[in-house]
């Protein structure tokens, strides 16, 4: 992956980037991830101790932990950064933005793939947990301090612990939404929905009262 698309994530994605030395010099998921894709080639290529150390090193400088066996697409921006975990078997899509805090984990002692796959256009948001061998798929969305233990279907919104679907939208999508604030609350709905109904039955007493 050439460094220059993994600067134009950040550019993109970031309106506090300003410029790709600012990047450069200031970013710690950028150099997290450059170090990751020489760590990678590395550990392909069975220098399995060097590549563990080079990213032993990383996380001692940026607090972010990224196995160098993992599979990590293009496009890929880590904001903040500081308690990423990405597990050996994780494998991410391309253009995947993870905020601070996230884990991709596997959830026992379990050999082969026991890490979550990550399609393209994916958001998580941060202090999200996604622990499993299991996929979320292309253009879905986790909301902040969620903990997902199951698959995700694509343009899915998913939110809470354990966390749950709250949105599924089968469109393409075209753009990455950043947005990992104003997401789908359900309790909110049922409850909001229970008001109304309340408030309508209490009128209609109240008319049937007055009549």
């Amino acid at each position: 992956m050439s460094r220059s698309s993994d600067i134009a994530a950040i550019l993109q994605r970031d309106p506090a980037a300003r410029s790709a030395a600012e990047i450069k010099l200031c970013y710690p998921g950028y150099k997290a991830i450059r170090r990751y894709r020489l760590a990678h080639r590395l550990w392909l290529k069975g220098y399995r101790t060097l590549a563990r150390y080079m990213m032993a090193r990383v996380l001692q400088k940026t607090g972010i932990d990224i196995h160098p066996g993992a599979e990590i697409g293009e496009g890929f921006f880590i904001d903040h950064g500081s308690g990423v975990v990405i597990g050996e078997t994780s494998i991410i899509g391309k253009n995947v933005t993870i905020y601070q805090g996230v884990t991709l984990g596997g959830t026992g002692k379990h050999t082969g793939k026991r890490h979550p796959t990550i399609g393209d256009n994916v958001v998580i948001g941060a202090g999200a947990k996604v622990l499993g061998p299991f996929t979320v798929g292309n253009g879905s969305k986790i909301g902040a301090g969620a903990v997902v233990l199951r698959e995700v279907p694509p343009n899915c919104t998913v939110v809470g612990n354990p966390g749950r679907i709250v949105k599924k939208n089968q469109r393409r999508v075209e753009d990455i939404d950043l947005d990992q604030v104003n997401l789908p609350d359900p309790t909110l709905e049922r409850f909001e929905a229970m008001q109304r109904r309340i408030a309508a039955l209490e009128q209609a007493v109240y008319s049937k009262e007055e009549g």
